[in-house]
């Protein structure tokens, strides 16, 4: 299995990452300030972490992405009725108001890549166990709640 790496660390990664293309190759530059609309992304990116992570814990199940086999309950409410990765959403939103934030197009090509990476790395493997443990009532939810949005 490949969840060794932790969610929050990928997103760390890539914003240093993004961080590094903003400075030395950036692409385009745009003329005006968009660091308030990447606050605000931000903002909007921890709050959804912040619920879904309520939901986790209203629900008294493990909230460890490296041991999702450790689930006691499969979590459909909240956030988790509109995707079923909000936590990795609000990761994603961080990265995008980084990208605002920043203020050149070069980082913005990272982001793809970071859905691709998680996607692959985490979300995947995930799902493959959730299934195991819960079963038809986890195909239900995927059958009526994208991935990512």
């Amino acid at each position: 299995m490949k969840l060794k790496i932790p969610p929050p660390v990928y997103m760390l990664l890539f914003a240093f990452a993004m961080w590094l293309c903003s400075r030395y190759i950036p692409i385009f530059e745009w003329r005006w300030d968009t660091r308030f609309m990447g606050i605000i992304i931000i903002l909007c990116g921890i709050m959804i972490d912040l619920i879904s992570l309520a939901g986790f814990i209203a629900s008294k199940t493990s909230i460890n992405p490296i041991h999702p086999e450790k689930a006691r309950h499969l979590v459909t409410s909240g956030m988790h009725r509109f995707s079923r990765n909000p936590m990795y959403l609000g990761l994603l939103l961080l990265l995008t108001g980084w990208f605002f934030h920043l203020g050149a197009l070069s980082p913005l090509l990272l982001i793809p890549l970071f859905i691709l990476t998680l996607t692959k790395m985490q979300i995947q493997p995930e799902e493959t166990i959730l299934e195991d443990l819960f079963g038809q009532a986890y195909r239900d939810y995927k059958r009526t709640v994208r991935r990512w949005l």
